[in-house]
């Protein structure tokens, strides 16, 4: 994936930070996003949040539900509705593949990252995920305390 530094069409919108908190990611997928015209010019101004939404196979088809985008202030008239369900675009192969995973248990599709990508297009990034428990979750916190006190240390001693 092209580098913010590299292209200048690169742009995250919206991140789901506690998404590899809350679950383990054992692969990730880069979807297409059916958008309406008001949605992108929200989108451009970075108005949107995917933290609490997550994917699902409906009637052979990729929904990502319960995502929020602003509404966009110029476009009242004809805007949009802030969390409708959006349409993901996948190949079929891919999406074969994404509701298999999902039928294994405790298997989901949660969204990453939101962003235009370097031709500047909307492009998601959904995760197939399974969700931690509270002492997998205790157990990361505690290695990435480690990692970070093993680098303070060797910067340190260096």
């Amino acid at each position: 994936m092209a580098k913010p530094k590299d292209n200048p069409n690169y742009k995250v919108v919206a991140e789901n930070r506690r998404a590899r908190f809350d679950y383990a990611i054992e692969d990730d997928l880069e979807c297409g996003i059916m958008l309406e015209g008001s949605e992108v010019k929200a989108l451009r101004q970075k108005s949107a949040n995917i933290a609490e939404s997550y994917a699902t196979v409906d009637n052979g088809e990729l929904w990502l539900v319960n995502s929020y985008i602003a509404p966009y202030e110029q476009a009242r008239t004809f805007g949009h509705d802030e969390r409708r369900r959006r349409k993901l675009l996948v190949s079929r192969k891919e999406l074969a593949r994404l509701w298999s995973e999902t039928q294994r248990k405790g298997m989901t599709l949660v969204p990453l990252v939101l962003y235009f990508n370097h031709r500047g297009i909307a492009k998601i990034k959904i995760g197939i995920a399974k969700g931690k428990k509270n002492h997998d979750k205790r157990e990361t916190a505690a290695k990435r305390d480690w990692n970070r006190q093993k680098q303070r240390l060797l910067k340190d001693h260096g």
